[in-house]
């Protein structure tokens, strides 16, 4: 036993209260086996008090080796393995357990690449972590003792989740860590005494109410706490404490150097200074008095009123229960990974505070801890959380509704959203106004950058953003550089979502110096306490956006703020504690400058009405960013101009709600561009060194007016055409896909679109791209081969046919191969492909057609279309399918009715239109079927009869769907459907009548009902297919009863006269109806 004390203490294990310092030691497969087989055997024959110093070298042995430990497992985590019976609560010694679960935690360490725990084992660990976390501390055992415990089995169920990928399917086993998580992230906090039940059920409303009446503090509690004179306190101004200096340790749950610090005391100024909320209360936690007394404050041993060992202690039982706390937050944050979004959500209520009703205190969550906690490290990881259960909640969260007042007996769940909403908007901006340590502000504001990111404000009262919004202004002169740049991206956040608001436009228009200060105080709102008063409430913001112009005159300074940072040297004040700068430069630091113009970005976005004043001043920003060595900053320059030039376009969009005498001028814009393309932006366009720089600049240049471009200098527009060309050729897959695409762009310009020869160089140009081997420059040739093709048809009708004669039929056989090709690869290039090819076989003029080497191309992309219309793939892919199906039946030149493959194309399209779960994609094929306009286009007698009945099929079935989405389609469905039909009575043949008449006899009042409805509404949704008004319906049915009536029957057919019957019947109702309702209406008239 001497010499195993000896050996141990030798590679450096010491006593049990010295620190152990491990380090990640690779010990060989040969080694580690002969000492784990030694210390195991040490431990089932040596004495109980030798246990504790070969766990801690048990622990150093199993650190980062767990997959090279199987062979010992069953020994270690077996049932009956040495380490289970160490760590049961039936271990005396508290030490020995303690080092027990070590051993295991370290276990449960993973080093990447490496084979990871059998999940056997994974799951009897966390069974035991598990169970350690749910048991209370015993009375013998100490308190730095027990937090090491807690700390260890954190850890360990930690590893599991984020090295072992841990799966927590079970609700009891993920309720059951949650309600242990909840637990411990609140350990140690003076005043609360949490009791959680063993596990903790998804519900939408909070089944706990976590808040036990307070018990009285520990004596030595107690103790430990100076008595203060409370009315002489209530005078006595808090000192201000610099959190963030005290406390730099990682989220990893290394050792603190003192006692944790806090906030509460030394920013109660800040958070009394604030007004209640809509219920009247403050929000205050449930804690007790002791937590709220200013003693808490951290003080150096020279301030301290005690200064023996108790004191000392102390101290340091609170920086171990801080980092439990911290431990807990980590594993959340681990568990919060390891488990889908919609999970989470069902336990929103337990760690997302609601607002409290009247007189009673705020229920315990994660809120409490940034509001209360006395370590800012704490407060930091507990927003870490917060952020990430918000992210990714813009789905969850959308169902809030708070826009109307609610004077129900239950409360909507919707409501309940909102309320905790803007709960977490009051006490995020609380924890704002509190907090001094710089790190964890950063946190606060990322935190409400992600709520902003998220919220449905559409839905929710007014005012929220306001409040945000005024009371971020000062930080954006805050001396710390993370602050400042948090500052902007939380500005950036509340320009971007559901843009453009009319809230957000208000706060856009208020002056310049609303609510800034240059303080270079870490908490600048102290400087001027009332400054969050200038914030309107809720009612006159509301009278004010019903009262204000729009396109006011006054300044945006959001704007004029990014300008500056991007363009002024930097402030004197807010240049102590940057970090990170390069030595002599005169401007803000890149992260800030990059923020700047993603504001900005974000303001073109959505606010281009306020952003298109500073036009020019923001091309000469672009052009200086272009111009910098910085490539970050070179190519945020690129997006914003991408940015604005979309902005610009628009406007001009035919749709647009924008008056043409708001748009931008021409003019205007020409000059923007001639700015553009004189300055650096050809320089990026060609820097081969930066890829990502030279995607963005195609990007940028495809977002020019094509208005704007048929006016620049001709030198310019040849300039942007050869880069485009040139930059196709490039061996980098972001540059070819981006030029691809803005090759695609440039092909509809009307200037340009019938130019053969760039039309033609385009078109080599996509084909090459077309067989490249990333997906993503295949898609996006894919769509640029669909729009050239789509600028083809509109070529042809135009009344000079120059274009199609000096087309190459060669270049056009090259097209159809590799569309061909194209639309056998994934649905990105599919989707597109076979929209080319309705297209190019829609253009084919009969020149071609009658050439031998069209023949087979011909039929190869019609079998091509037919079995893409048939195959189970993406629905945008059988909506193109049946589209381009439909562009092919109108070239009259095309054998259609004779042709082998027109029962396939039929075939397929009538399969469709009566069996396909999508009903777009049936609304497409039956618009198809109503293309062709001659009878001998349908072919066949049996044929005819084919398309008829399914089409009677389809409307029957146009209500059959489990599929709740689909039912706003079904109007639209019956609308094409009974389009089609009658198209085909209007060319239907004497042998063709016999068929229609049997389906009137069978379903003769289905149909009859369903062509009134067309005939009185016609198309009620999206994607009708049908653009017909009464009197154009009205004229298609006569005109089908006027054909039907013309046809010649032999003598004695009743087929016939049975249908011109079911024709005037079912008009003589509608007019009927029709005569009726104005007689209603005139009647109703005084």
């Amino acid at each position: 036993m001497q010499n195993l004390r000896g050996s141990l203490r030798a590679r450096g294990y010491q006593d049990k209260k010295s620190p152990v310092i491990y380090i990640k030691v690779i010990v060989d497969e040969q080694n580690l086996d002969f000492l784990l087989a030694y210390t195991i055997s040490a431990i089932r024959q040596c004495s109980s008090w030798t246990h504790m110093e070969i766990l801690q070298a048990l622990a150093a042995l199993v650190y980062y080796n767990g997959s090279k430990c199987q062979k010992y497992l069953p020994d270690l985590l077996g049932n009956s393995g040495l380490l289970l019976k160490m760590s049961d609560l039936a271990q005396s010694d508290p030490e020995v357990r303690r080092a027990a679960v070590h051993c295991m935690a370290n276990l449960c360490l993973s080093v990447p690449g490496q084979p990871y725990l059998e999940e056997p084992y994974q799951n009897i660990c966390f069974k035991a972590f598990l169970t350690i976390l749910q048991s209370s501390k015993s009375s013998d055992m100490d308190d730095i003792v027990f937090c090491m415990l807690l700390q260890n089995a954190l850890k360990g169920i930690q590893s599991l989740l984020n090295g072992g990928k841990m799966k927590l399917t079970q609700t009891e086993e993920l309720g059951a860590l949650l309600a242990v998580l909840k637990k411990t992230m609140f350990h140690g906090l003076p005043g609360l005494n949490i009791e959680m039940p063993t596990v903790l059920y998804p519900t939408p409303l909070p089944q706990y109410d976590g808040r036990p009446p307070v018990k009285p503090q520990q004596p030595e509690s107690s103790a430990s706490r100076p008595v203060t004179n409370k009315k002489k306190k209530s005078k006595v101004k808090p000192k201000k404490i610099q959190q963030g200096d005290e406390e730099e340790e990682e989220f990893d749950g290394e050792a603190e150097a003192a006692a944790g610090s806090g906030t509460w005391g030394s920013s109660s100024v800040g958070v009394q200074s604030l007004p209640r909320n809509e219920s009247g209360t403050s929000g205050k936690a449930h804690v007790s008095s002791p937590f709220r007394s200013s003693s808490w404050k951290r003080v150096s041993s020279s301030e301290s009123d005690y200064s023996d060992a108790e004191g000392s202690m102390q101290g340091k039982v609170r920086s171990y229960q801080a980092k439990v706390r911290q431990g807990a937050l980590a594993c959340f944050l681990s568990t919060i990974k390891s488990i889908e979004k919609k999970v989470l959500y069902g336990y929103w209520s337990a760690f997302v505070p609601d607002t409290p009703e009247l007189g009673s205190p705020q229920s315990l969550s994660l809120i409490t801890l940034t509001l209360k906690d006395p370590s800012p490290k704490t407060r930091a990881c507990a927003l870490q959380v917060l952020s990430a259960i918000l992210e990714g909640s813009k789905q969850f969260l959308s169902i809030a509704e708070d826009t109307s007042d609610h004077k129900r007996a239950f409360i909507p769940f919707s409501v309940t959203i909102a309320s905790s909403i803007r709960e977490l908007h009051r006490c995020l901006l609380l924890a704002l106004v509190a907090e001094s340590s710089s790190q964890t502000l950063t946190q606060i504001i990322k935190c409400l950058a992600n709520l902003v990111s998220n919220a449905p404000y559409n839905r929710l009262k007014l005012s929220l953003l306001t409040r945000v919004w005024n009371q971020i202004k000062p930080y954006i002169r805050h001396k710390d550089v993370n602050v400042r740049v948090s500052s902007l991206t939380l500005l950036g956040a509340i320009v971007s979502t559901h843009a453009p608001l009319p809230e957000v436009q208000l706060l856009l228009q208020q002056p310049c110096s609303s609510g800034l200060s240059s303080s270079n105080s870490a908490t600048p709102h102290l400087s001027t306490p009332d400054w969050w008063k200038r914030a309107p409430a809720g009612p006159s913001l509301e009278e004010s956006a019903l009262s204000s112009p729009k396109g006011s005159s006054e300044p945006c300074w959001l704007i004029q703020l990014c300008i500056s940072t991007l363009v002024l040297p930097k402030e004197d004040s807010c240049s102590g504690s940057d970090t990170g700068l390069v030595a002599g430069s005169t401007y803000e630091p890149s992260p800030m400058r990059l923020e700047a113009l993603q504001v900005l970005a974000h303001l073109a976005r959505g606010y281009f009405s306020m952003t298109q004043v500073y036009l020019m001043e923001l091309g000469e920003v672009i052009c200086k960013c272009m111009g910098e060595a910085d490539p970050s900053i070179q190519l945020h320059g690129a997006k914003l101009l991408e940015e604005l030039g979309t902005g610009l376009i628009q406007q001009y969009k035919p749709d647009s709600a924008v008056s043409p005498e708001q748009r931008v001028p021409v003019f205007l814009v020409v000059m923007f561009w001639t700015m553009m393309l004189n300055g650096p932006l050809p320089r990026a366009l060609q820097s081969s060194e930066h890829p990502t720089l030279q995607a963005s600049a195609c990007d940028a240049l495809s977002a020019i007016l094509p208005e704007a471009f048929s006016s620049l200098p001709n030198d310019r527009q040849m300039l942007c055409i050869t880069m485009l060309l040139g930059l196709n050729d490039s061996k980098n897959r972001l540059v070819k896909a981006a030029t691809s695409r803005a090759l695609g762009v440039y092909v509809l310009f009307p200037c340009l679109r019938q130019d053969v020869i760039f039309v033609a160089d385009t078109a080599n140009a996509v084909l090459v791209s077309l067989q490249d081997k990333s997906l993503n420059v295949r898609a996006k040739a894919a769509w640029s081969l669909g729009n050239l093709t789509d600028t083809l048809i509109v070529n042809m009708e135009t009344p000079d046919p120059s274009f199609q004669e000096e087309f190459s039929g060669l270049l056009l056989l090259k097209m159809l191969r590799s569309a061909i090709e194209a639309s056998k690869d994934k649905d990105k290039v599919k989707s597109n492909a076979v929209r080319a090819l309705g297209n190019l076989l829609h253009f084919l003029q009969p020149s071609h057609i009658e050439k031998p080497r069209f023949a087979e191309i011909i039929e190869e992309s019609i079998q091509a279309l037919i079995s893409t219309v048939l195959i189970d793939a993406a629905m945008k892919v059988r909506w193109n399918a049946c589209y381009a199906m439909g562009n092919v039946f109108k070239n009259p030149a095309l054998p259609l009715g004779t042709a082998p493959w027109t029962s396939q194309a039929y075939n397929a399209l009538t399969l469709v239109v009566t069996s396909c779960r999508n009903f777009k994609v049936r609304i497409r094929s039956a618009a198809a079927l109503s293309v062709p306009g001659k009878r001998e286009q349908y072919g066949s007698t049996e044929q005819y009869a084919q398309i008829w009945n399914s089409l009677v099929i389809a409307l029957q079935k146009s209500e059959d769907t489990t599929d709740f989405l689909e039912f706003k389609y079904c109007a639209s469905l019956r609308t094409q459907t009974c389009q089609a039909l009658i198209h085909l009575l209007s060319l239907a043949s004497a042998a063709d009548l016999p068929c229609i008449k049997e389906t009137f006899e069978l379903n003769g009042d289905m149909i009859r009902s369903y062509i009134l409805q067309f005939l009185k509404s016609g198309a009620e949704g999206e994607d009708s297919g049908s653009s017909h008004s009464p009197q154009e319906r009205d004229q298609m049915v006569k005109e089908a009863l006027e054909h039907i009536s013309g046809v010649e029957t032999l003598a004695g057919d009743t087929a016939k006269r049975a249908i011109v019957c079911f024709l005037e019947d079912t008009l003589a109702i509608y007019f009927d109806s029709s005569e009726s309702q104005v007689a209603l209406l005139g009647s109703s008239d005084p």
